[in-house]
C-alpha cells in the first residue's frame, strides 16, 4: 500500500456519522437520558445521604465510573452495529472488493464509533454538572483516557460485529460480560473498601484499570497506579488490533 486513501476513510466515516444524526433520539438522547437518571438517583438523591469516599462526595465520586460505563457500552454498540449491518445486508462484499484497504475500513468504522462515544462522554459530563458539583484535576489526562477508551472498545466492538451472525449475538458480550465487569470494576465504590481477598480478585477485572485511571484524572485518587491503568488499556488495544489483523488476513466471518 503506497499510502492511506483518506477519501475512502472519509466516505465511510461520514456515512456512519450521518446514520447517527438521522437517529438522534436513539443514538444520543437515549444514552444521555439513561445516564442522567443515574446522576439523579445515585448522585443527587442517594449521594447526598452517604459519606464521602477518600474526601470526595459520593455523587462526585461515581461520575467517572458512570461515564465509563456508558462509554464502554456505546463504543462497543456503535462499532459492532456499524460493521454488522453491511454483513447482514450483503454490502460488505462490495466494500471488500473495492479498492479500499483493510486499514482504511477499520479507520472509517472505528473512527466514527469512537467519535460518537467521545461526543456522548462530553455530553454526559456536561449533564452531570446540572446535578452534581465535580472538578477535573487533570483535564488533558481525562481527555486522553476518554479517547483511548473509546478507540479501544470501538476496536473491540468491531470484532464483535464481525463475529456476530445474528442481532442477538451483538448484545451477548456487552450485556453478559462488559456491563457486569463495569459494575464490579469500582464504578460505584473504591476497591479499597473491599476485604483484602476481594481486592486481589478485583484486580483481574480489566475494567478496574479504566475506571481507576479515569477517576484519577478527575480527583487525583486511584485504586491502581496511573501508569498501570494506561499500560493495561494500551495492551488491550494492541490485542484488539492483532485480532482485527488476523480477521482480515484469514477472512474469518467475512468470506462466507
Amino acid at each position: 500500500m503506497n499510502g492511506i486513501n483518506w477519501h475512502a476513510v472519509k466516505a465511510i466515516y461520514r456515512f456512519e456519522m450521518a446514520r447517527t444524526f438521522r437517529t438522534l433520539v436513539q443514538s444520543i438522547a437515549s444514552p444521555v437520558l439513561s445516564t442522567s437518571l443515574y446522576f439523579v438517583v445515585f448522585g443527587a438523591a442517594i449521594g447526598s445521604r452517604m459519606g464521602a469516599i477518600e474526601g470526595i462526595s459520593y455523587g462526585a465520586f461515581i461520575i467517572p465510573g458512570l461515564v465509563m460505563l456508558s462509554l464502554l457500552s456505546e463504543s462497543i454498540g456503535n462499532a459492532s452495529f456499524g460493521i454488522y449491518m453491511p454483513k447482514w445486508s450483503g454490502t460488505i462484499y462490495e466494500l471488500l472488493s473495492a479498492p479500499v484497504s483493510h486499514v482504511e475500513v477499520v479507520l472509517g468504522y472505528v473512527g466514527a464509533a469512537a467519535s460518537k462515544s467521545v461526543m456522548l462522554g462530553i455530553l454526559m459530563l456536561a449533564t452531570a454538572r446540572l446535578f452534581v458539583d465535580y472538578s477535573i484535576a487533570h483535564p488533558l489526562w481525562m481527555a486522553l483516557f476518554l479517547v483511548l477508551t473509546a478507540v479501544t472498545f470501538s476496536l473491540f466492538g468491531f470484532l464483535i460485529g464481525i463475529w456476530a451472525d445474528g442481532f442477538e449475538k451483538l448484545q451477548i458480550i456487552p450485556l453478559m460480560v462488559v456491563t457486569p465487569l463495569t459494575f464490579l470494576g469500582g464504578s460505584f465504590y473504591s476497591i479499597s473498601m473491599l476485604p483484602p481477598l476481594w481486592q486481589t480478585v478485583t484486580l483481574f477485572n480489566p475494567v478496574v484499570y479504566l475506571v481507576s485511571g479515569f477517576r484519577w484524572s478527575f480527583y487525583g485518587v486511584a485504586d491502581v497506579s496511573i501508569a498501570v491503568s494506561v499500560g493495561m488499556t494500551c495492551v488491550f488495544m494492541l490485542l484488539c488490533l492483532t485480532a482485527i489483523w488476523w480477521v482480515f488476513k484469514t477472512g474469518y466471518k467475512l468470506r462466507n
